[in-house]
């Protein structure tokens, strides 16, 4: 592990996203007729989407996710074939995102190391049970209401006079293991619960925001090949869009991450928490 240095990571996060290409490729345009090719408004929508989504995830480390599951949900797909969407996507917006944080500075290698091995081994056990027994919906609210207690946490430890802020990377497996299993079954989590965690603790924002999105590419890759295995491609213009405009936000959440103070970043990062967590808790018991 020692010999493993960044130029490594970013290596292995071009070549894998050419395996999945060549993976999505082999599964879908066999199956594919022409009126599948075709472009309509769907993916023009989904570009808006995956840009704004992007937007936020790379300026915050969290949140793509959250929203993109958000809106396909709402647009009538099961939670199982909602998660196959958005980790197909991420897998393209994360490693973009990632490449982009490792340039400007904001990863740290031992970080990144402490989260790869525990996210991707527990995503992909949620992503292997969401393909073939549980449906996400059913643990949603729950993932939704602890985001929520987090967000406002992280709030009232901003505002706190002079608090005594100390790094710390020991618990950083156990947020990852929690955060890639949670995120694999409800489309959306690894962000707040790896990130907010990790900042709660007094490690760098910025340093944290760029190393859990290098290391997300990894976690949503297995989920992704996993999840396409029970479930296929549906459309490939939802997906296309995610990424395409996902992929042209990434370099500027980058930038934005590296030029935002931490304070203000703590308190965005806070109340992203509490709104998108809200919205989701409260579409899961009521709508």
């Amino acid at each position: 592990m020692k010999k493993i240095k960044t130029i490594h990571v970013s290596i292995a996060i071009i070549t894998l996203k050419i395996l999945l290409i060549v993976l999505i490729l082999s599964v879908y345009l066999p199956k594919a007729s022409e009126s599948d090719l075709l472009f309509d408004s769907t993916f023009f929508w989904f570009l808006l989407a995956g840009f704004l989504a992007q937007m936020v995830d790379g300026a915050l480390g969290m949140a793509y996710g959250v929203t993109s599951n958000s809106v396909l949900l709402g647009f009538g797909l099961s939670p199982r074939l909602a998660s196959a969407t958005v980790h197909t996507a991420e897998v393209f917006t994360t490693g973009v995102s990632g490449l982009s944080h490792i340039r400007v500075g904001n990863f740290d290698l031992k970080l990144f190391l402490n989260l790869f091995v525990p996210g991707v081994i527990s995503a992909s056990a949620g992503a292997f049970l969401l393909g073939s027994i549980i449906e996400g919906k059913v643990i949603k609210p729950f993932i939704a209401a602890y985001l929520i207690i987090l967000g406002v946490f992280i709030l009232s430890k901003v505002f706190k006079k002079k608090p005594k802020i100390k790094e710390n990377l020991k618990f950083a497996p156990v947020y990852a293991l929690f955060g890639g299993f949670l995120d694999a079954i409800g489309g959306g989590g690894w962000g707040p619960i790896v990130t907010s965690n990790l900042i709660r603790q007094g490690n760098t924002p910025n340093i944290v925001i760029g190393t859990v999105n290098t290391a997300e590419f990894f976690v949503t890759f297995f989920s992704a090949g996993i999840l396409i295995y029970f479930t296929g491609i549906q459309s490939w213009q939802i997906i296309l869009g995610l990424i395409i405009g996902g992929t042209l936000a990434a370099p500027i959440g980058a930038i934005i991450t590296k030029k935002i103070p931490h304070k203000s970043m703590m308190i965005i990062v806070g109340c992203m928490i509490i709104l998108t967590s809200s919205y989701t808790l409260i579409k899961a018991l009521f709508l």
